[in-house]
């Protein structure tokens, strides 16, 4: 039976536990300027004290490959050093307190653009540091959203190209895994969907096509990421749409490809690239999505959502659905969780020199 606390290894790569901080934007990054889409102090703090709360691997959240695929002005980049020198600072303190460093690397496609969330994330413009979002096909995500400019196929060749600089300067900022963002609504997931991509050549129409720009950037960021260090992938395991969209057995058969190319660990949630749709949320909800793909693959997986009890989520391990389990707004309520969640386990995470009056 796994347990929360026991080291997972995947390939020469070792996380102490299996209590995981999944991707969560902040929305902080500076907008403009010398330091634009750098982590600053906000970001070392947040990172730092999940670390030091014992978090067995902390994924820093979504990092653009270029200023036009962030999701907001204000969100963090890796396409310049500058970036990967402030960068440094967040991964050096991760990895003293033994939490390893991974980073999500992405690009926000026609949801790119917005405000932060807590402005109501509405479309912005280039009087508010905003641009013009691209696309697999010129379709809105909701009638709030503009219409996206279609890339050509020489701008998907340059959006691989992105990817895989992107995850160049991740090794030389210190992470130990890359994650590709497929989910949520943005640019990969968006050439994934038939809701999405209405190609009609070599990037659209079958699903062989559909995955053909996720497929690539896979095998870019993979043949430049070190092959002792771990690459995942993040993915919606469905939308949540009764017929004409991305649905669980896309995502099945979609493991087995991405197992090929060379990913190690699918981090597995669902939704965000159809607007208005209804999901039936509640404790867990997505278990079953990562379950069913650790059971018909054998891609290890990472399960996602609501995610908040120490009994909850050393279950879903005990009973197999999942290798590890990211706790979001739980751990963005107590920074702490795996040091609380070993002590109700009888197990032993790593403490802080400075805080062993606290065991």
């Amino acid at each position: 039976m796994t347990s929360l606390f026991e080291p997972y290894t995947l390939r020469d790569v070792t996380i102490p536990n299996r209590v995981w901080m999944p991707p969560m934007c902040q929305y902080s990054a500076a907008p403009e300027g010398p330091e634009t889409g750098a982590p600053d102090d906000w970001h070392f703090a947040h990172y730092a004290a999940r670390a030091a709360g014992g978090t067995g691997l902390i994924i820093v959240e979504a990092t653009a490959v270029s200023p036009e695929g962030r999701i907001s002005p204000y969100d963090l980049g890796i396409w310049n050093d500058t970036q990967v020198e402030a960068f440094r600072r967040i991964t050096r303190f991760l990895t003293a307190q033994g939490t390893v460093p991974a980073i999500q690397l992405a690009h926000a496609g026609r949801k790119a653009s917005t405000d932060r969330t807590w402005k109501g994330g509405a479309p912005v413009g280039p009087e508010a540091h905003g641009w013009d979002p691209v696309a697999p096909s010129p379709l809105a995500f909701d009638d709030r959203h503009p219409v996206p400019a279609e890339l050509t196929v020489d701008q998907i060749k340059d959006v691989v190209g992105h990817f895989a600089d992107a995850a160049r300067r991740a090794l030389a900022a210190g992470f130990e895994i890359a994650e590709i963002h497929g989910a949520h609504g943005y640019l990969i997931n968006e050439f994934l969907s038939p809701h999405s991509n209405h190609r009609a050549d070599a990037y659209g129409g079958s699903y062989e096509n559909r995955t053909r720009f996720a497929l690539e950037v896979v095998d870019a960021v993979r043949e430049v990421w070190p092959q002792d260090k771990p690459l995942f992938f993040r993915i919606s395991a469905t939308e949540w749409l009764d017929e004409g969209g991305w649905s669980a057995d896309d995502t099945v058969r979609f493991a087995a490809d991405l197992r090929a190319h060379g990913v190690d660990l699918l981090d597995v949630s669902s939704g965000g690239n159809v607007a208005g749709v209804r999901i039936p949320t509640g404790p867990g909800y997505q278990v079953p999505f990562a379950a069913r793909v650790k059971q018909e693959t054998t891609l290890p997986v990472a399960a996602v959502g609501l995610i908040t009890e120490v009994e909850q989520a050393d279950k879903i391990l005990a009973n197999g659905e999942a290798d590890a389990v990211l706790l979001g707004r739980e751990l963005l309520r107590n920074p702490s969780w795996a040091r609380l969640a070993a002590r109700e386990l009888g197990a032993e995470v790593r403490v802080p020199d400075q805080y062993h009056r606290s065991v």
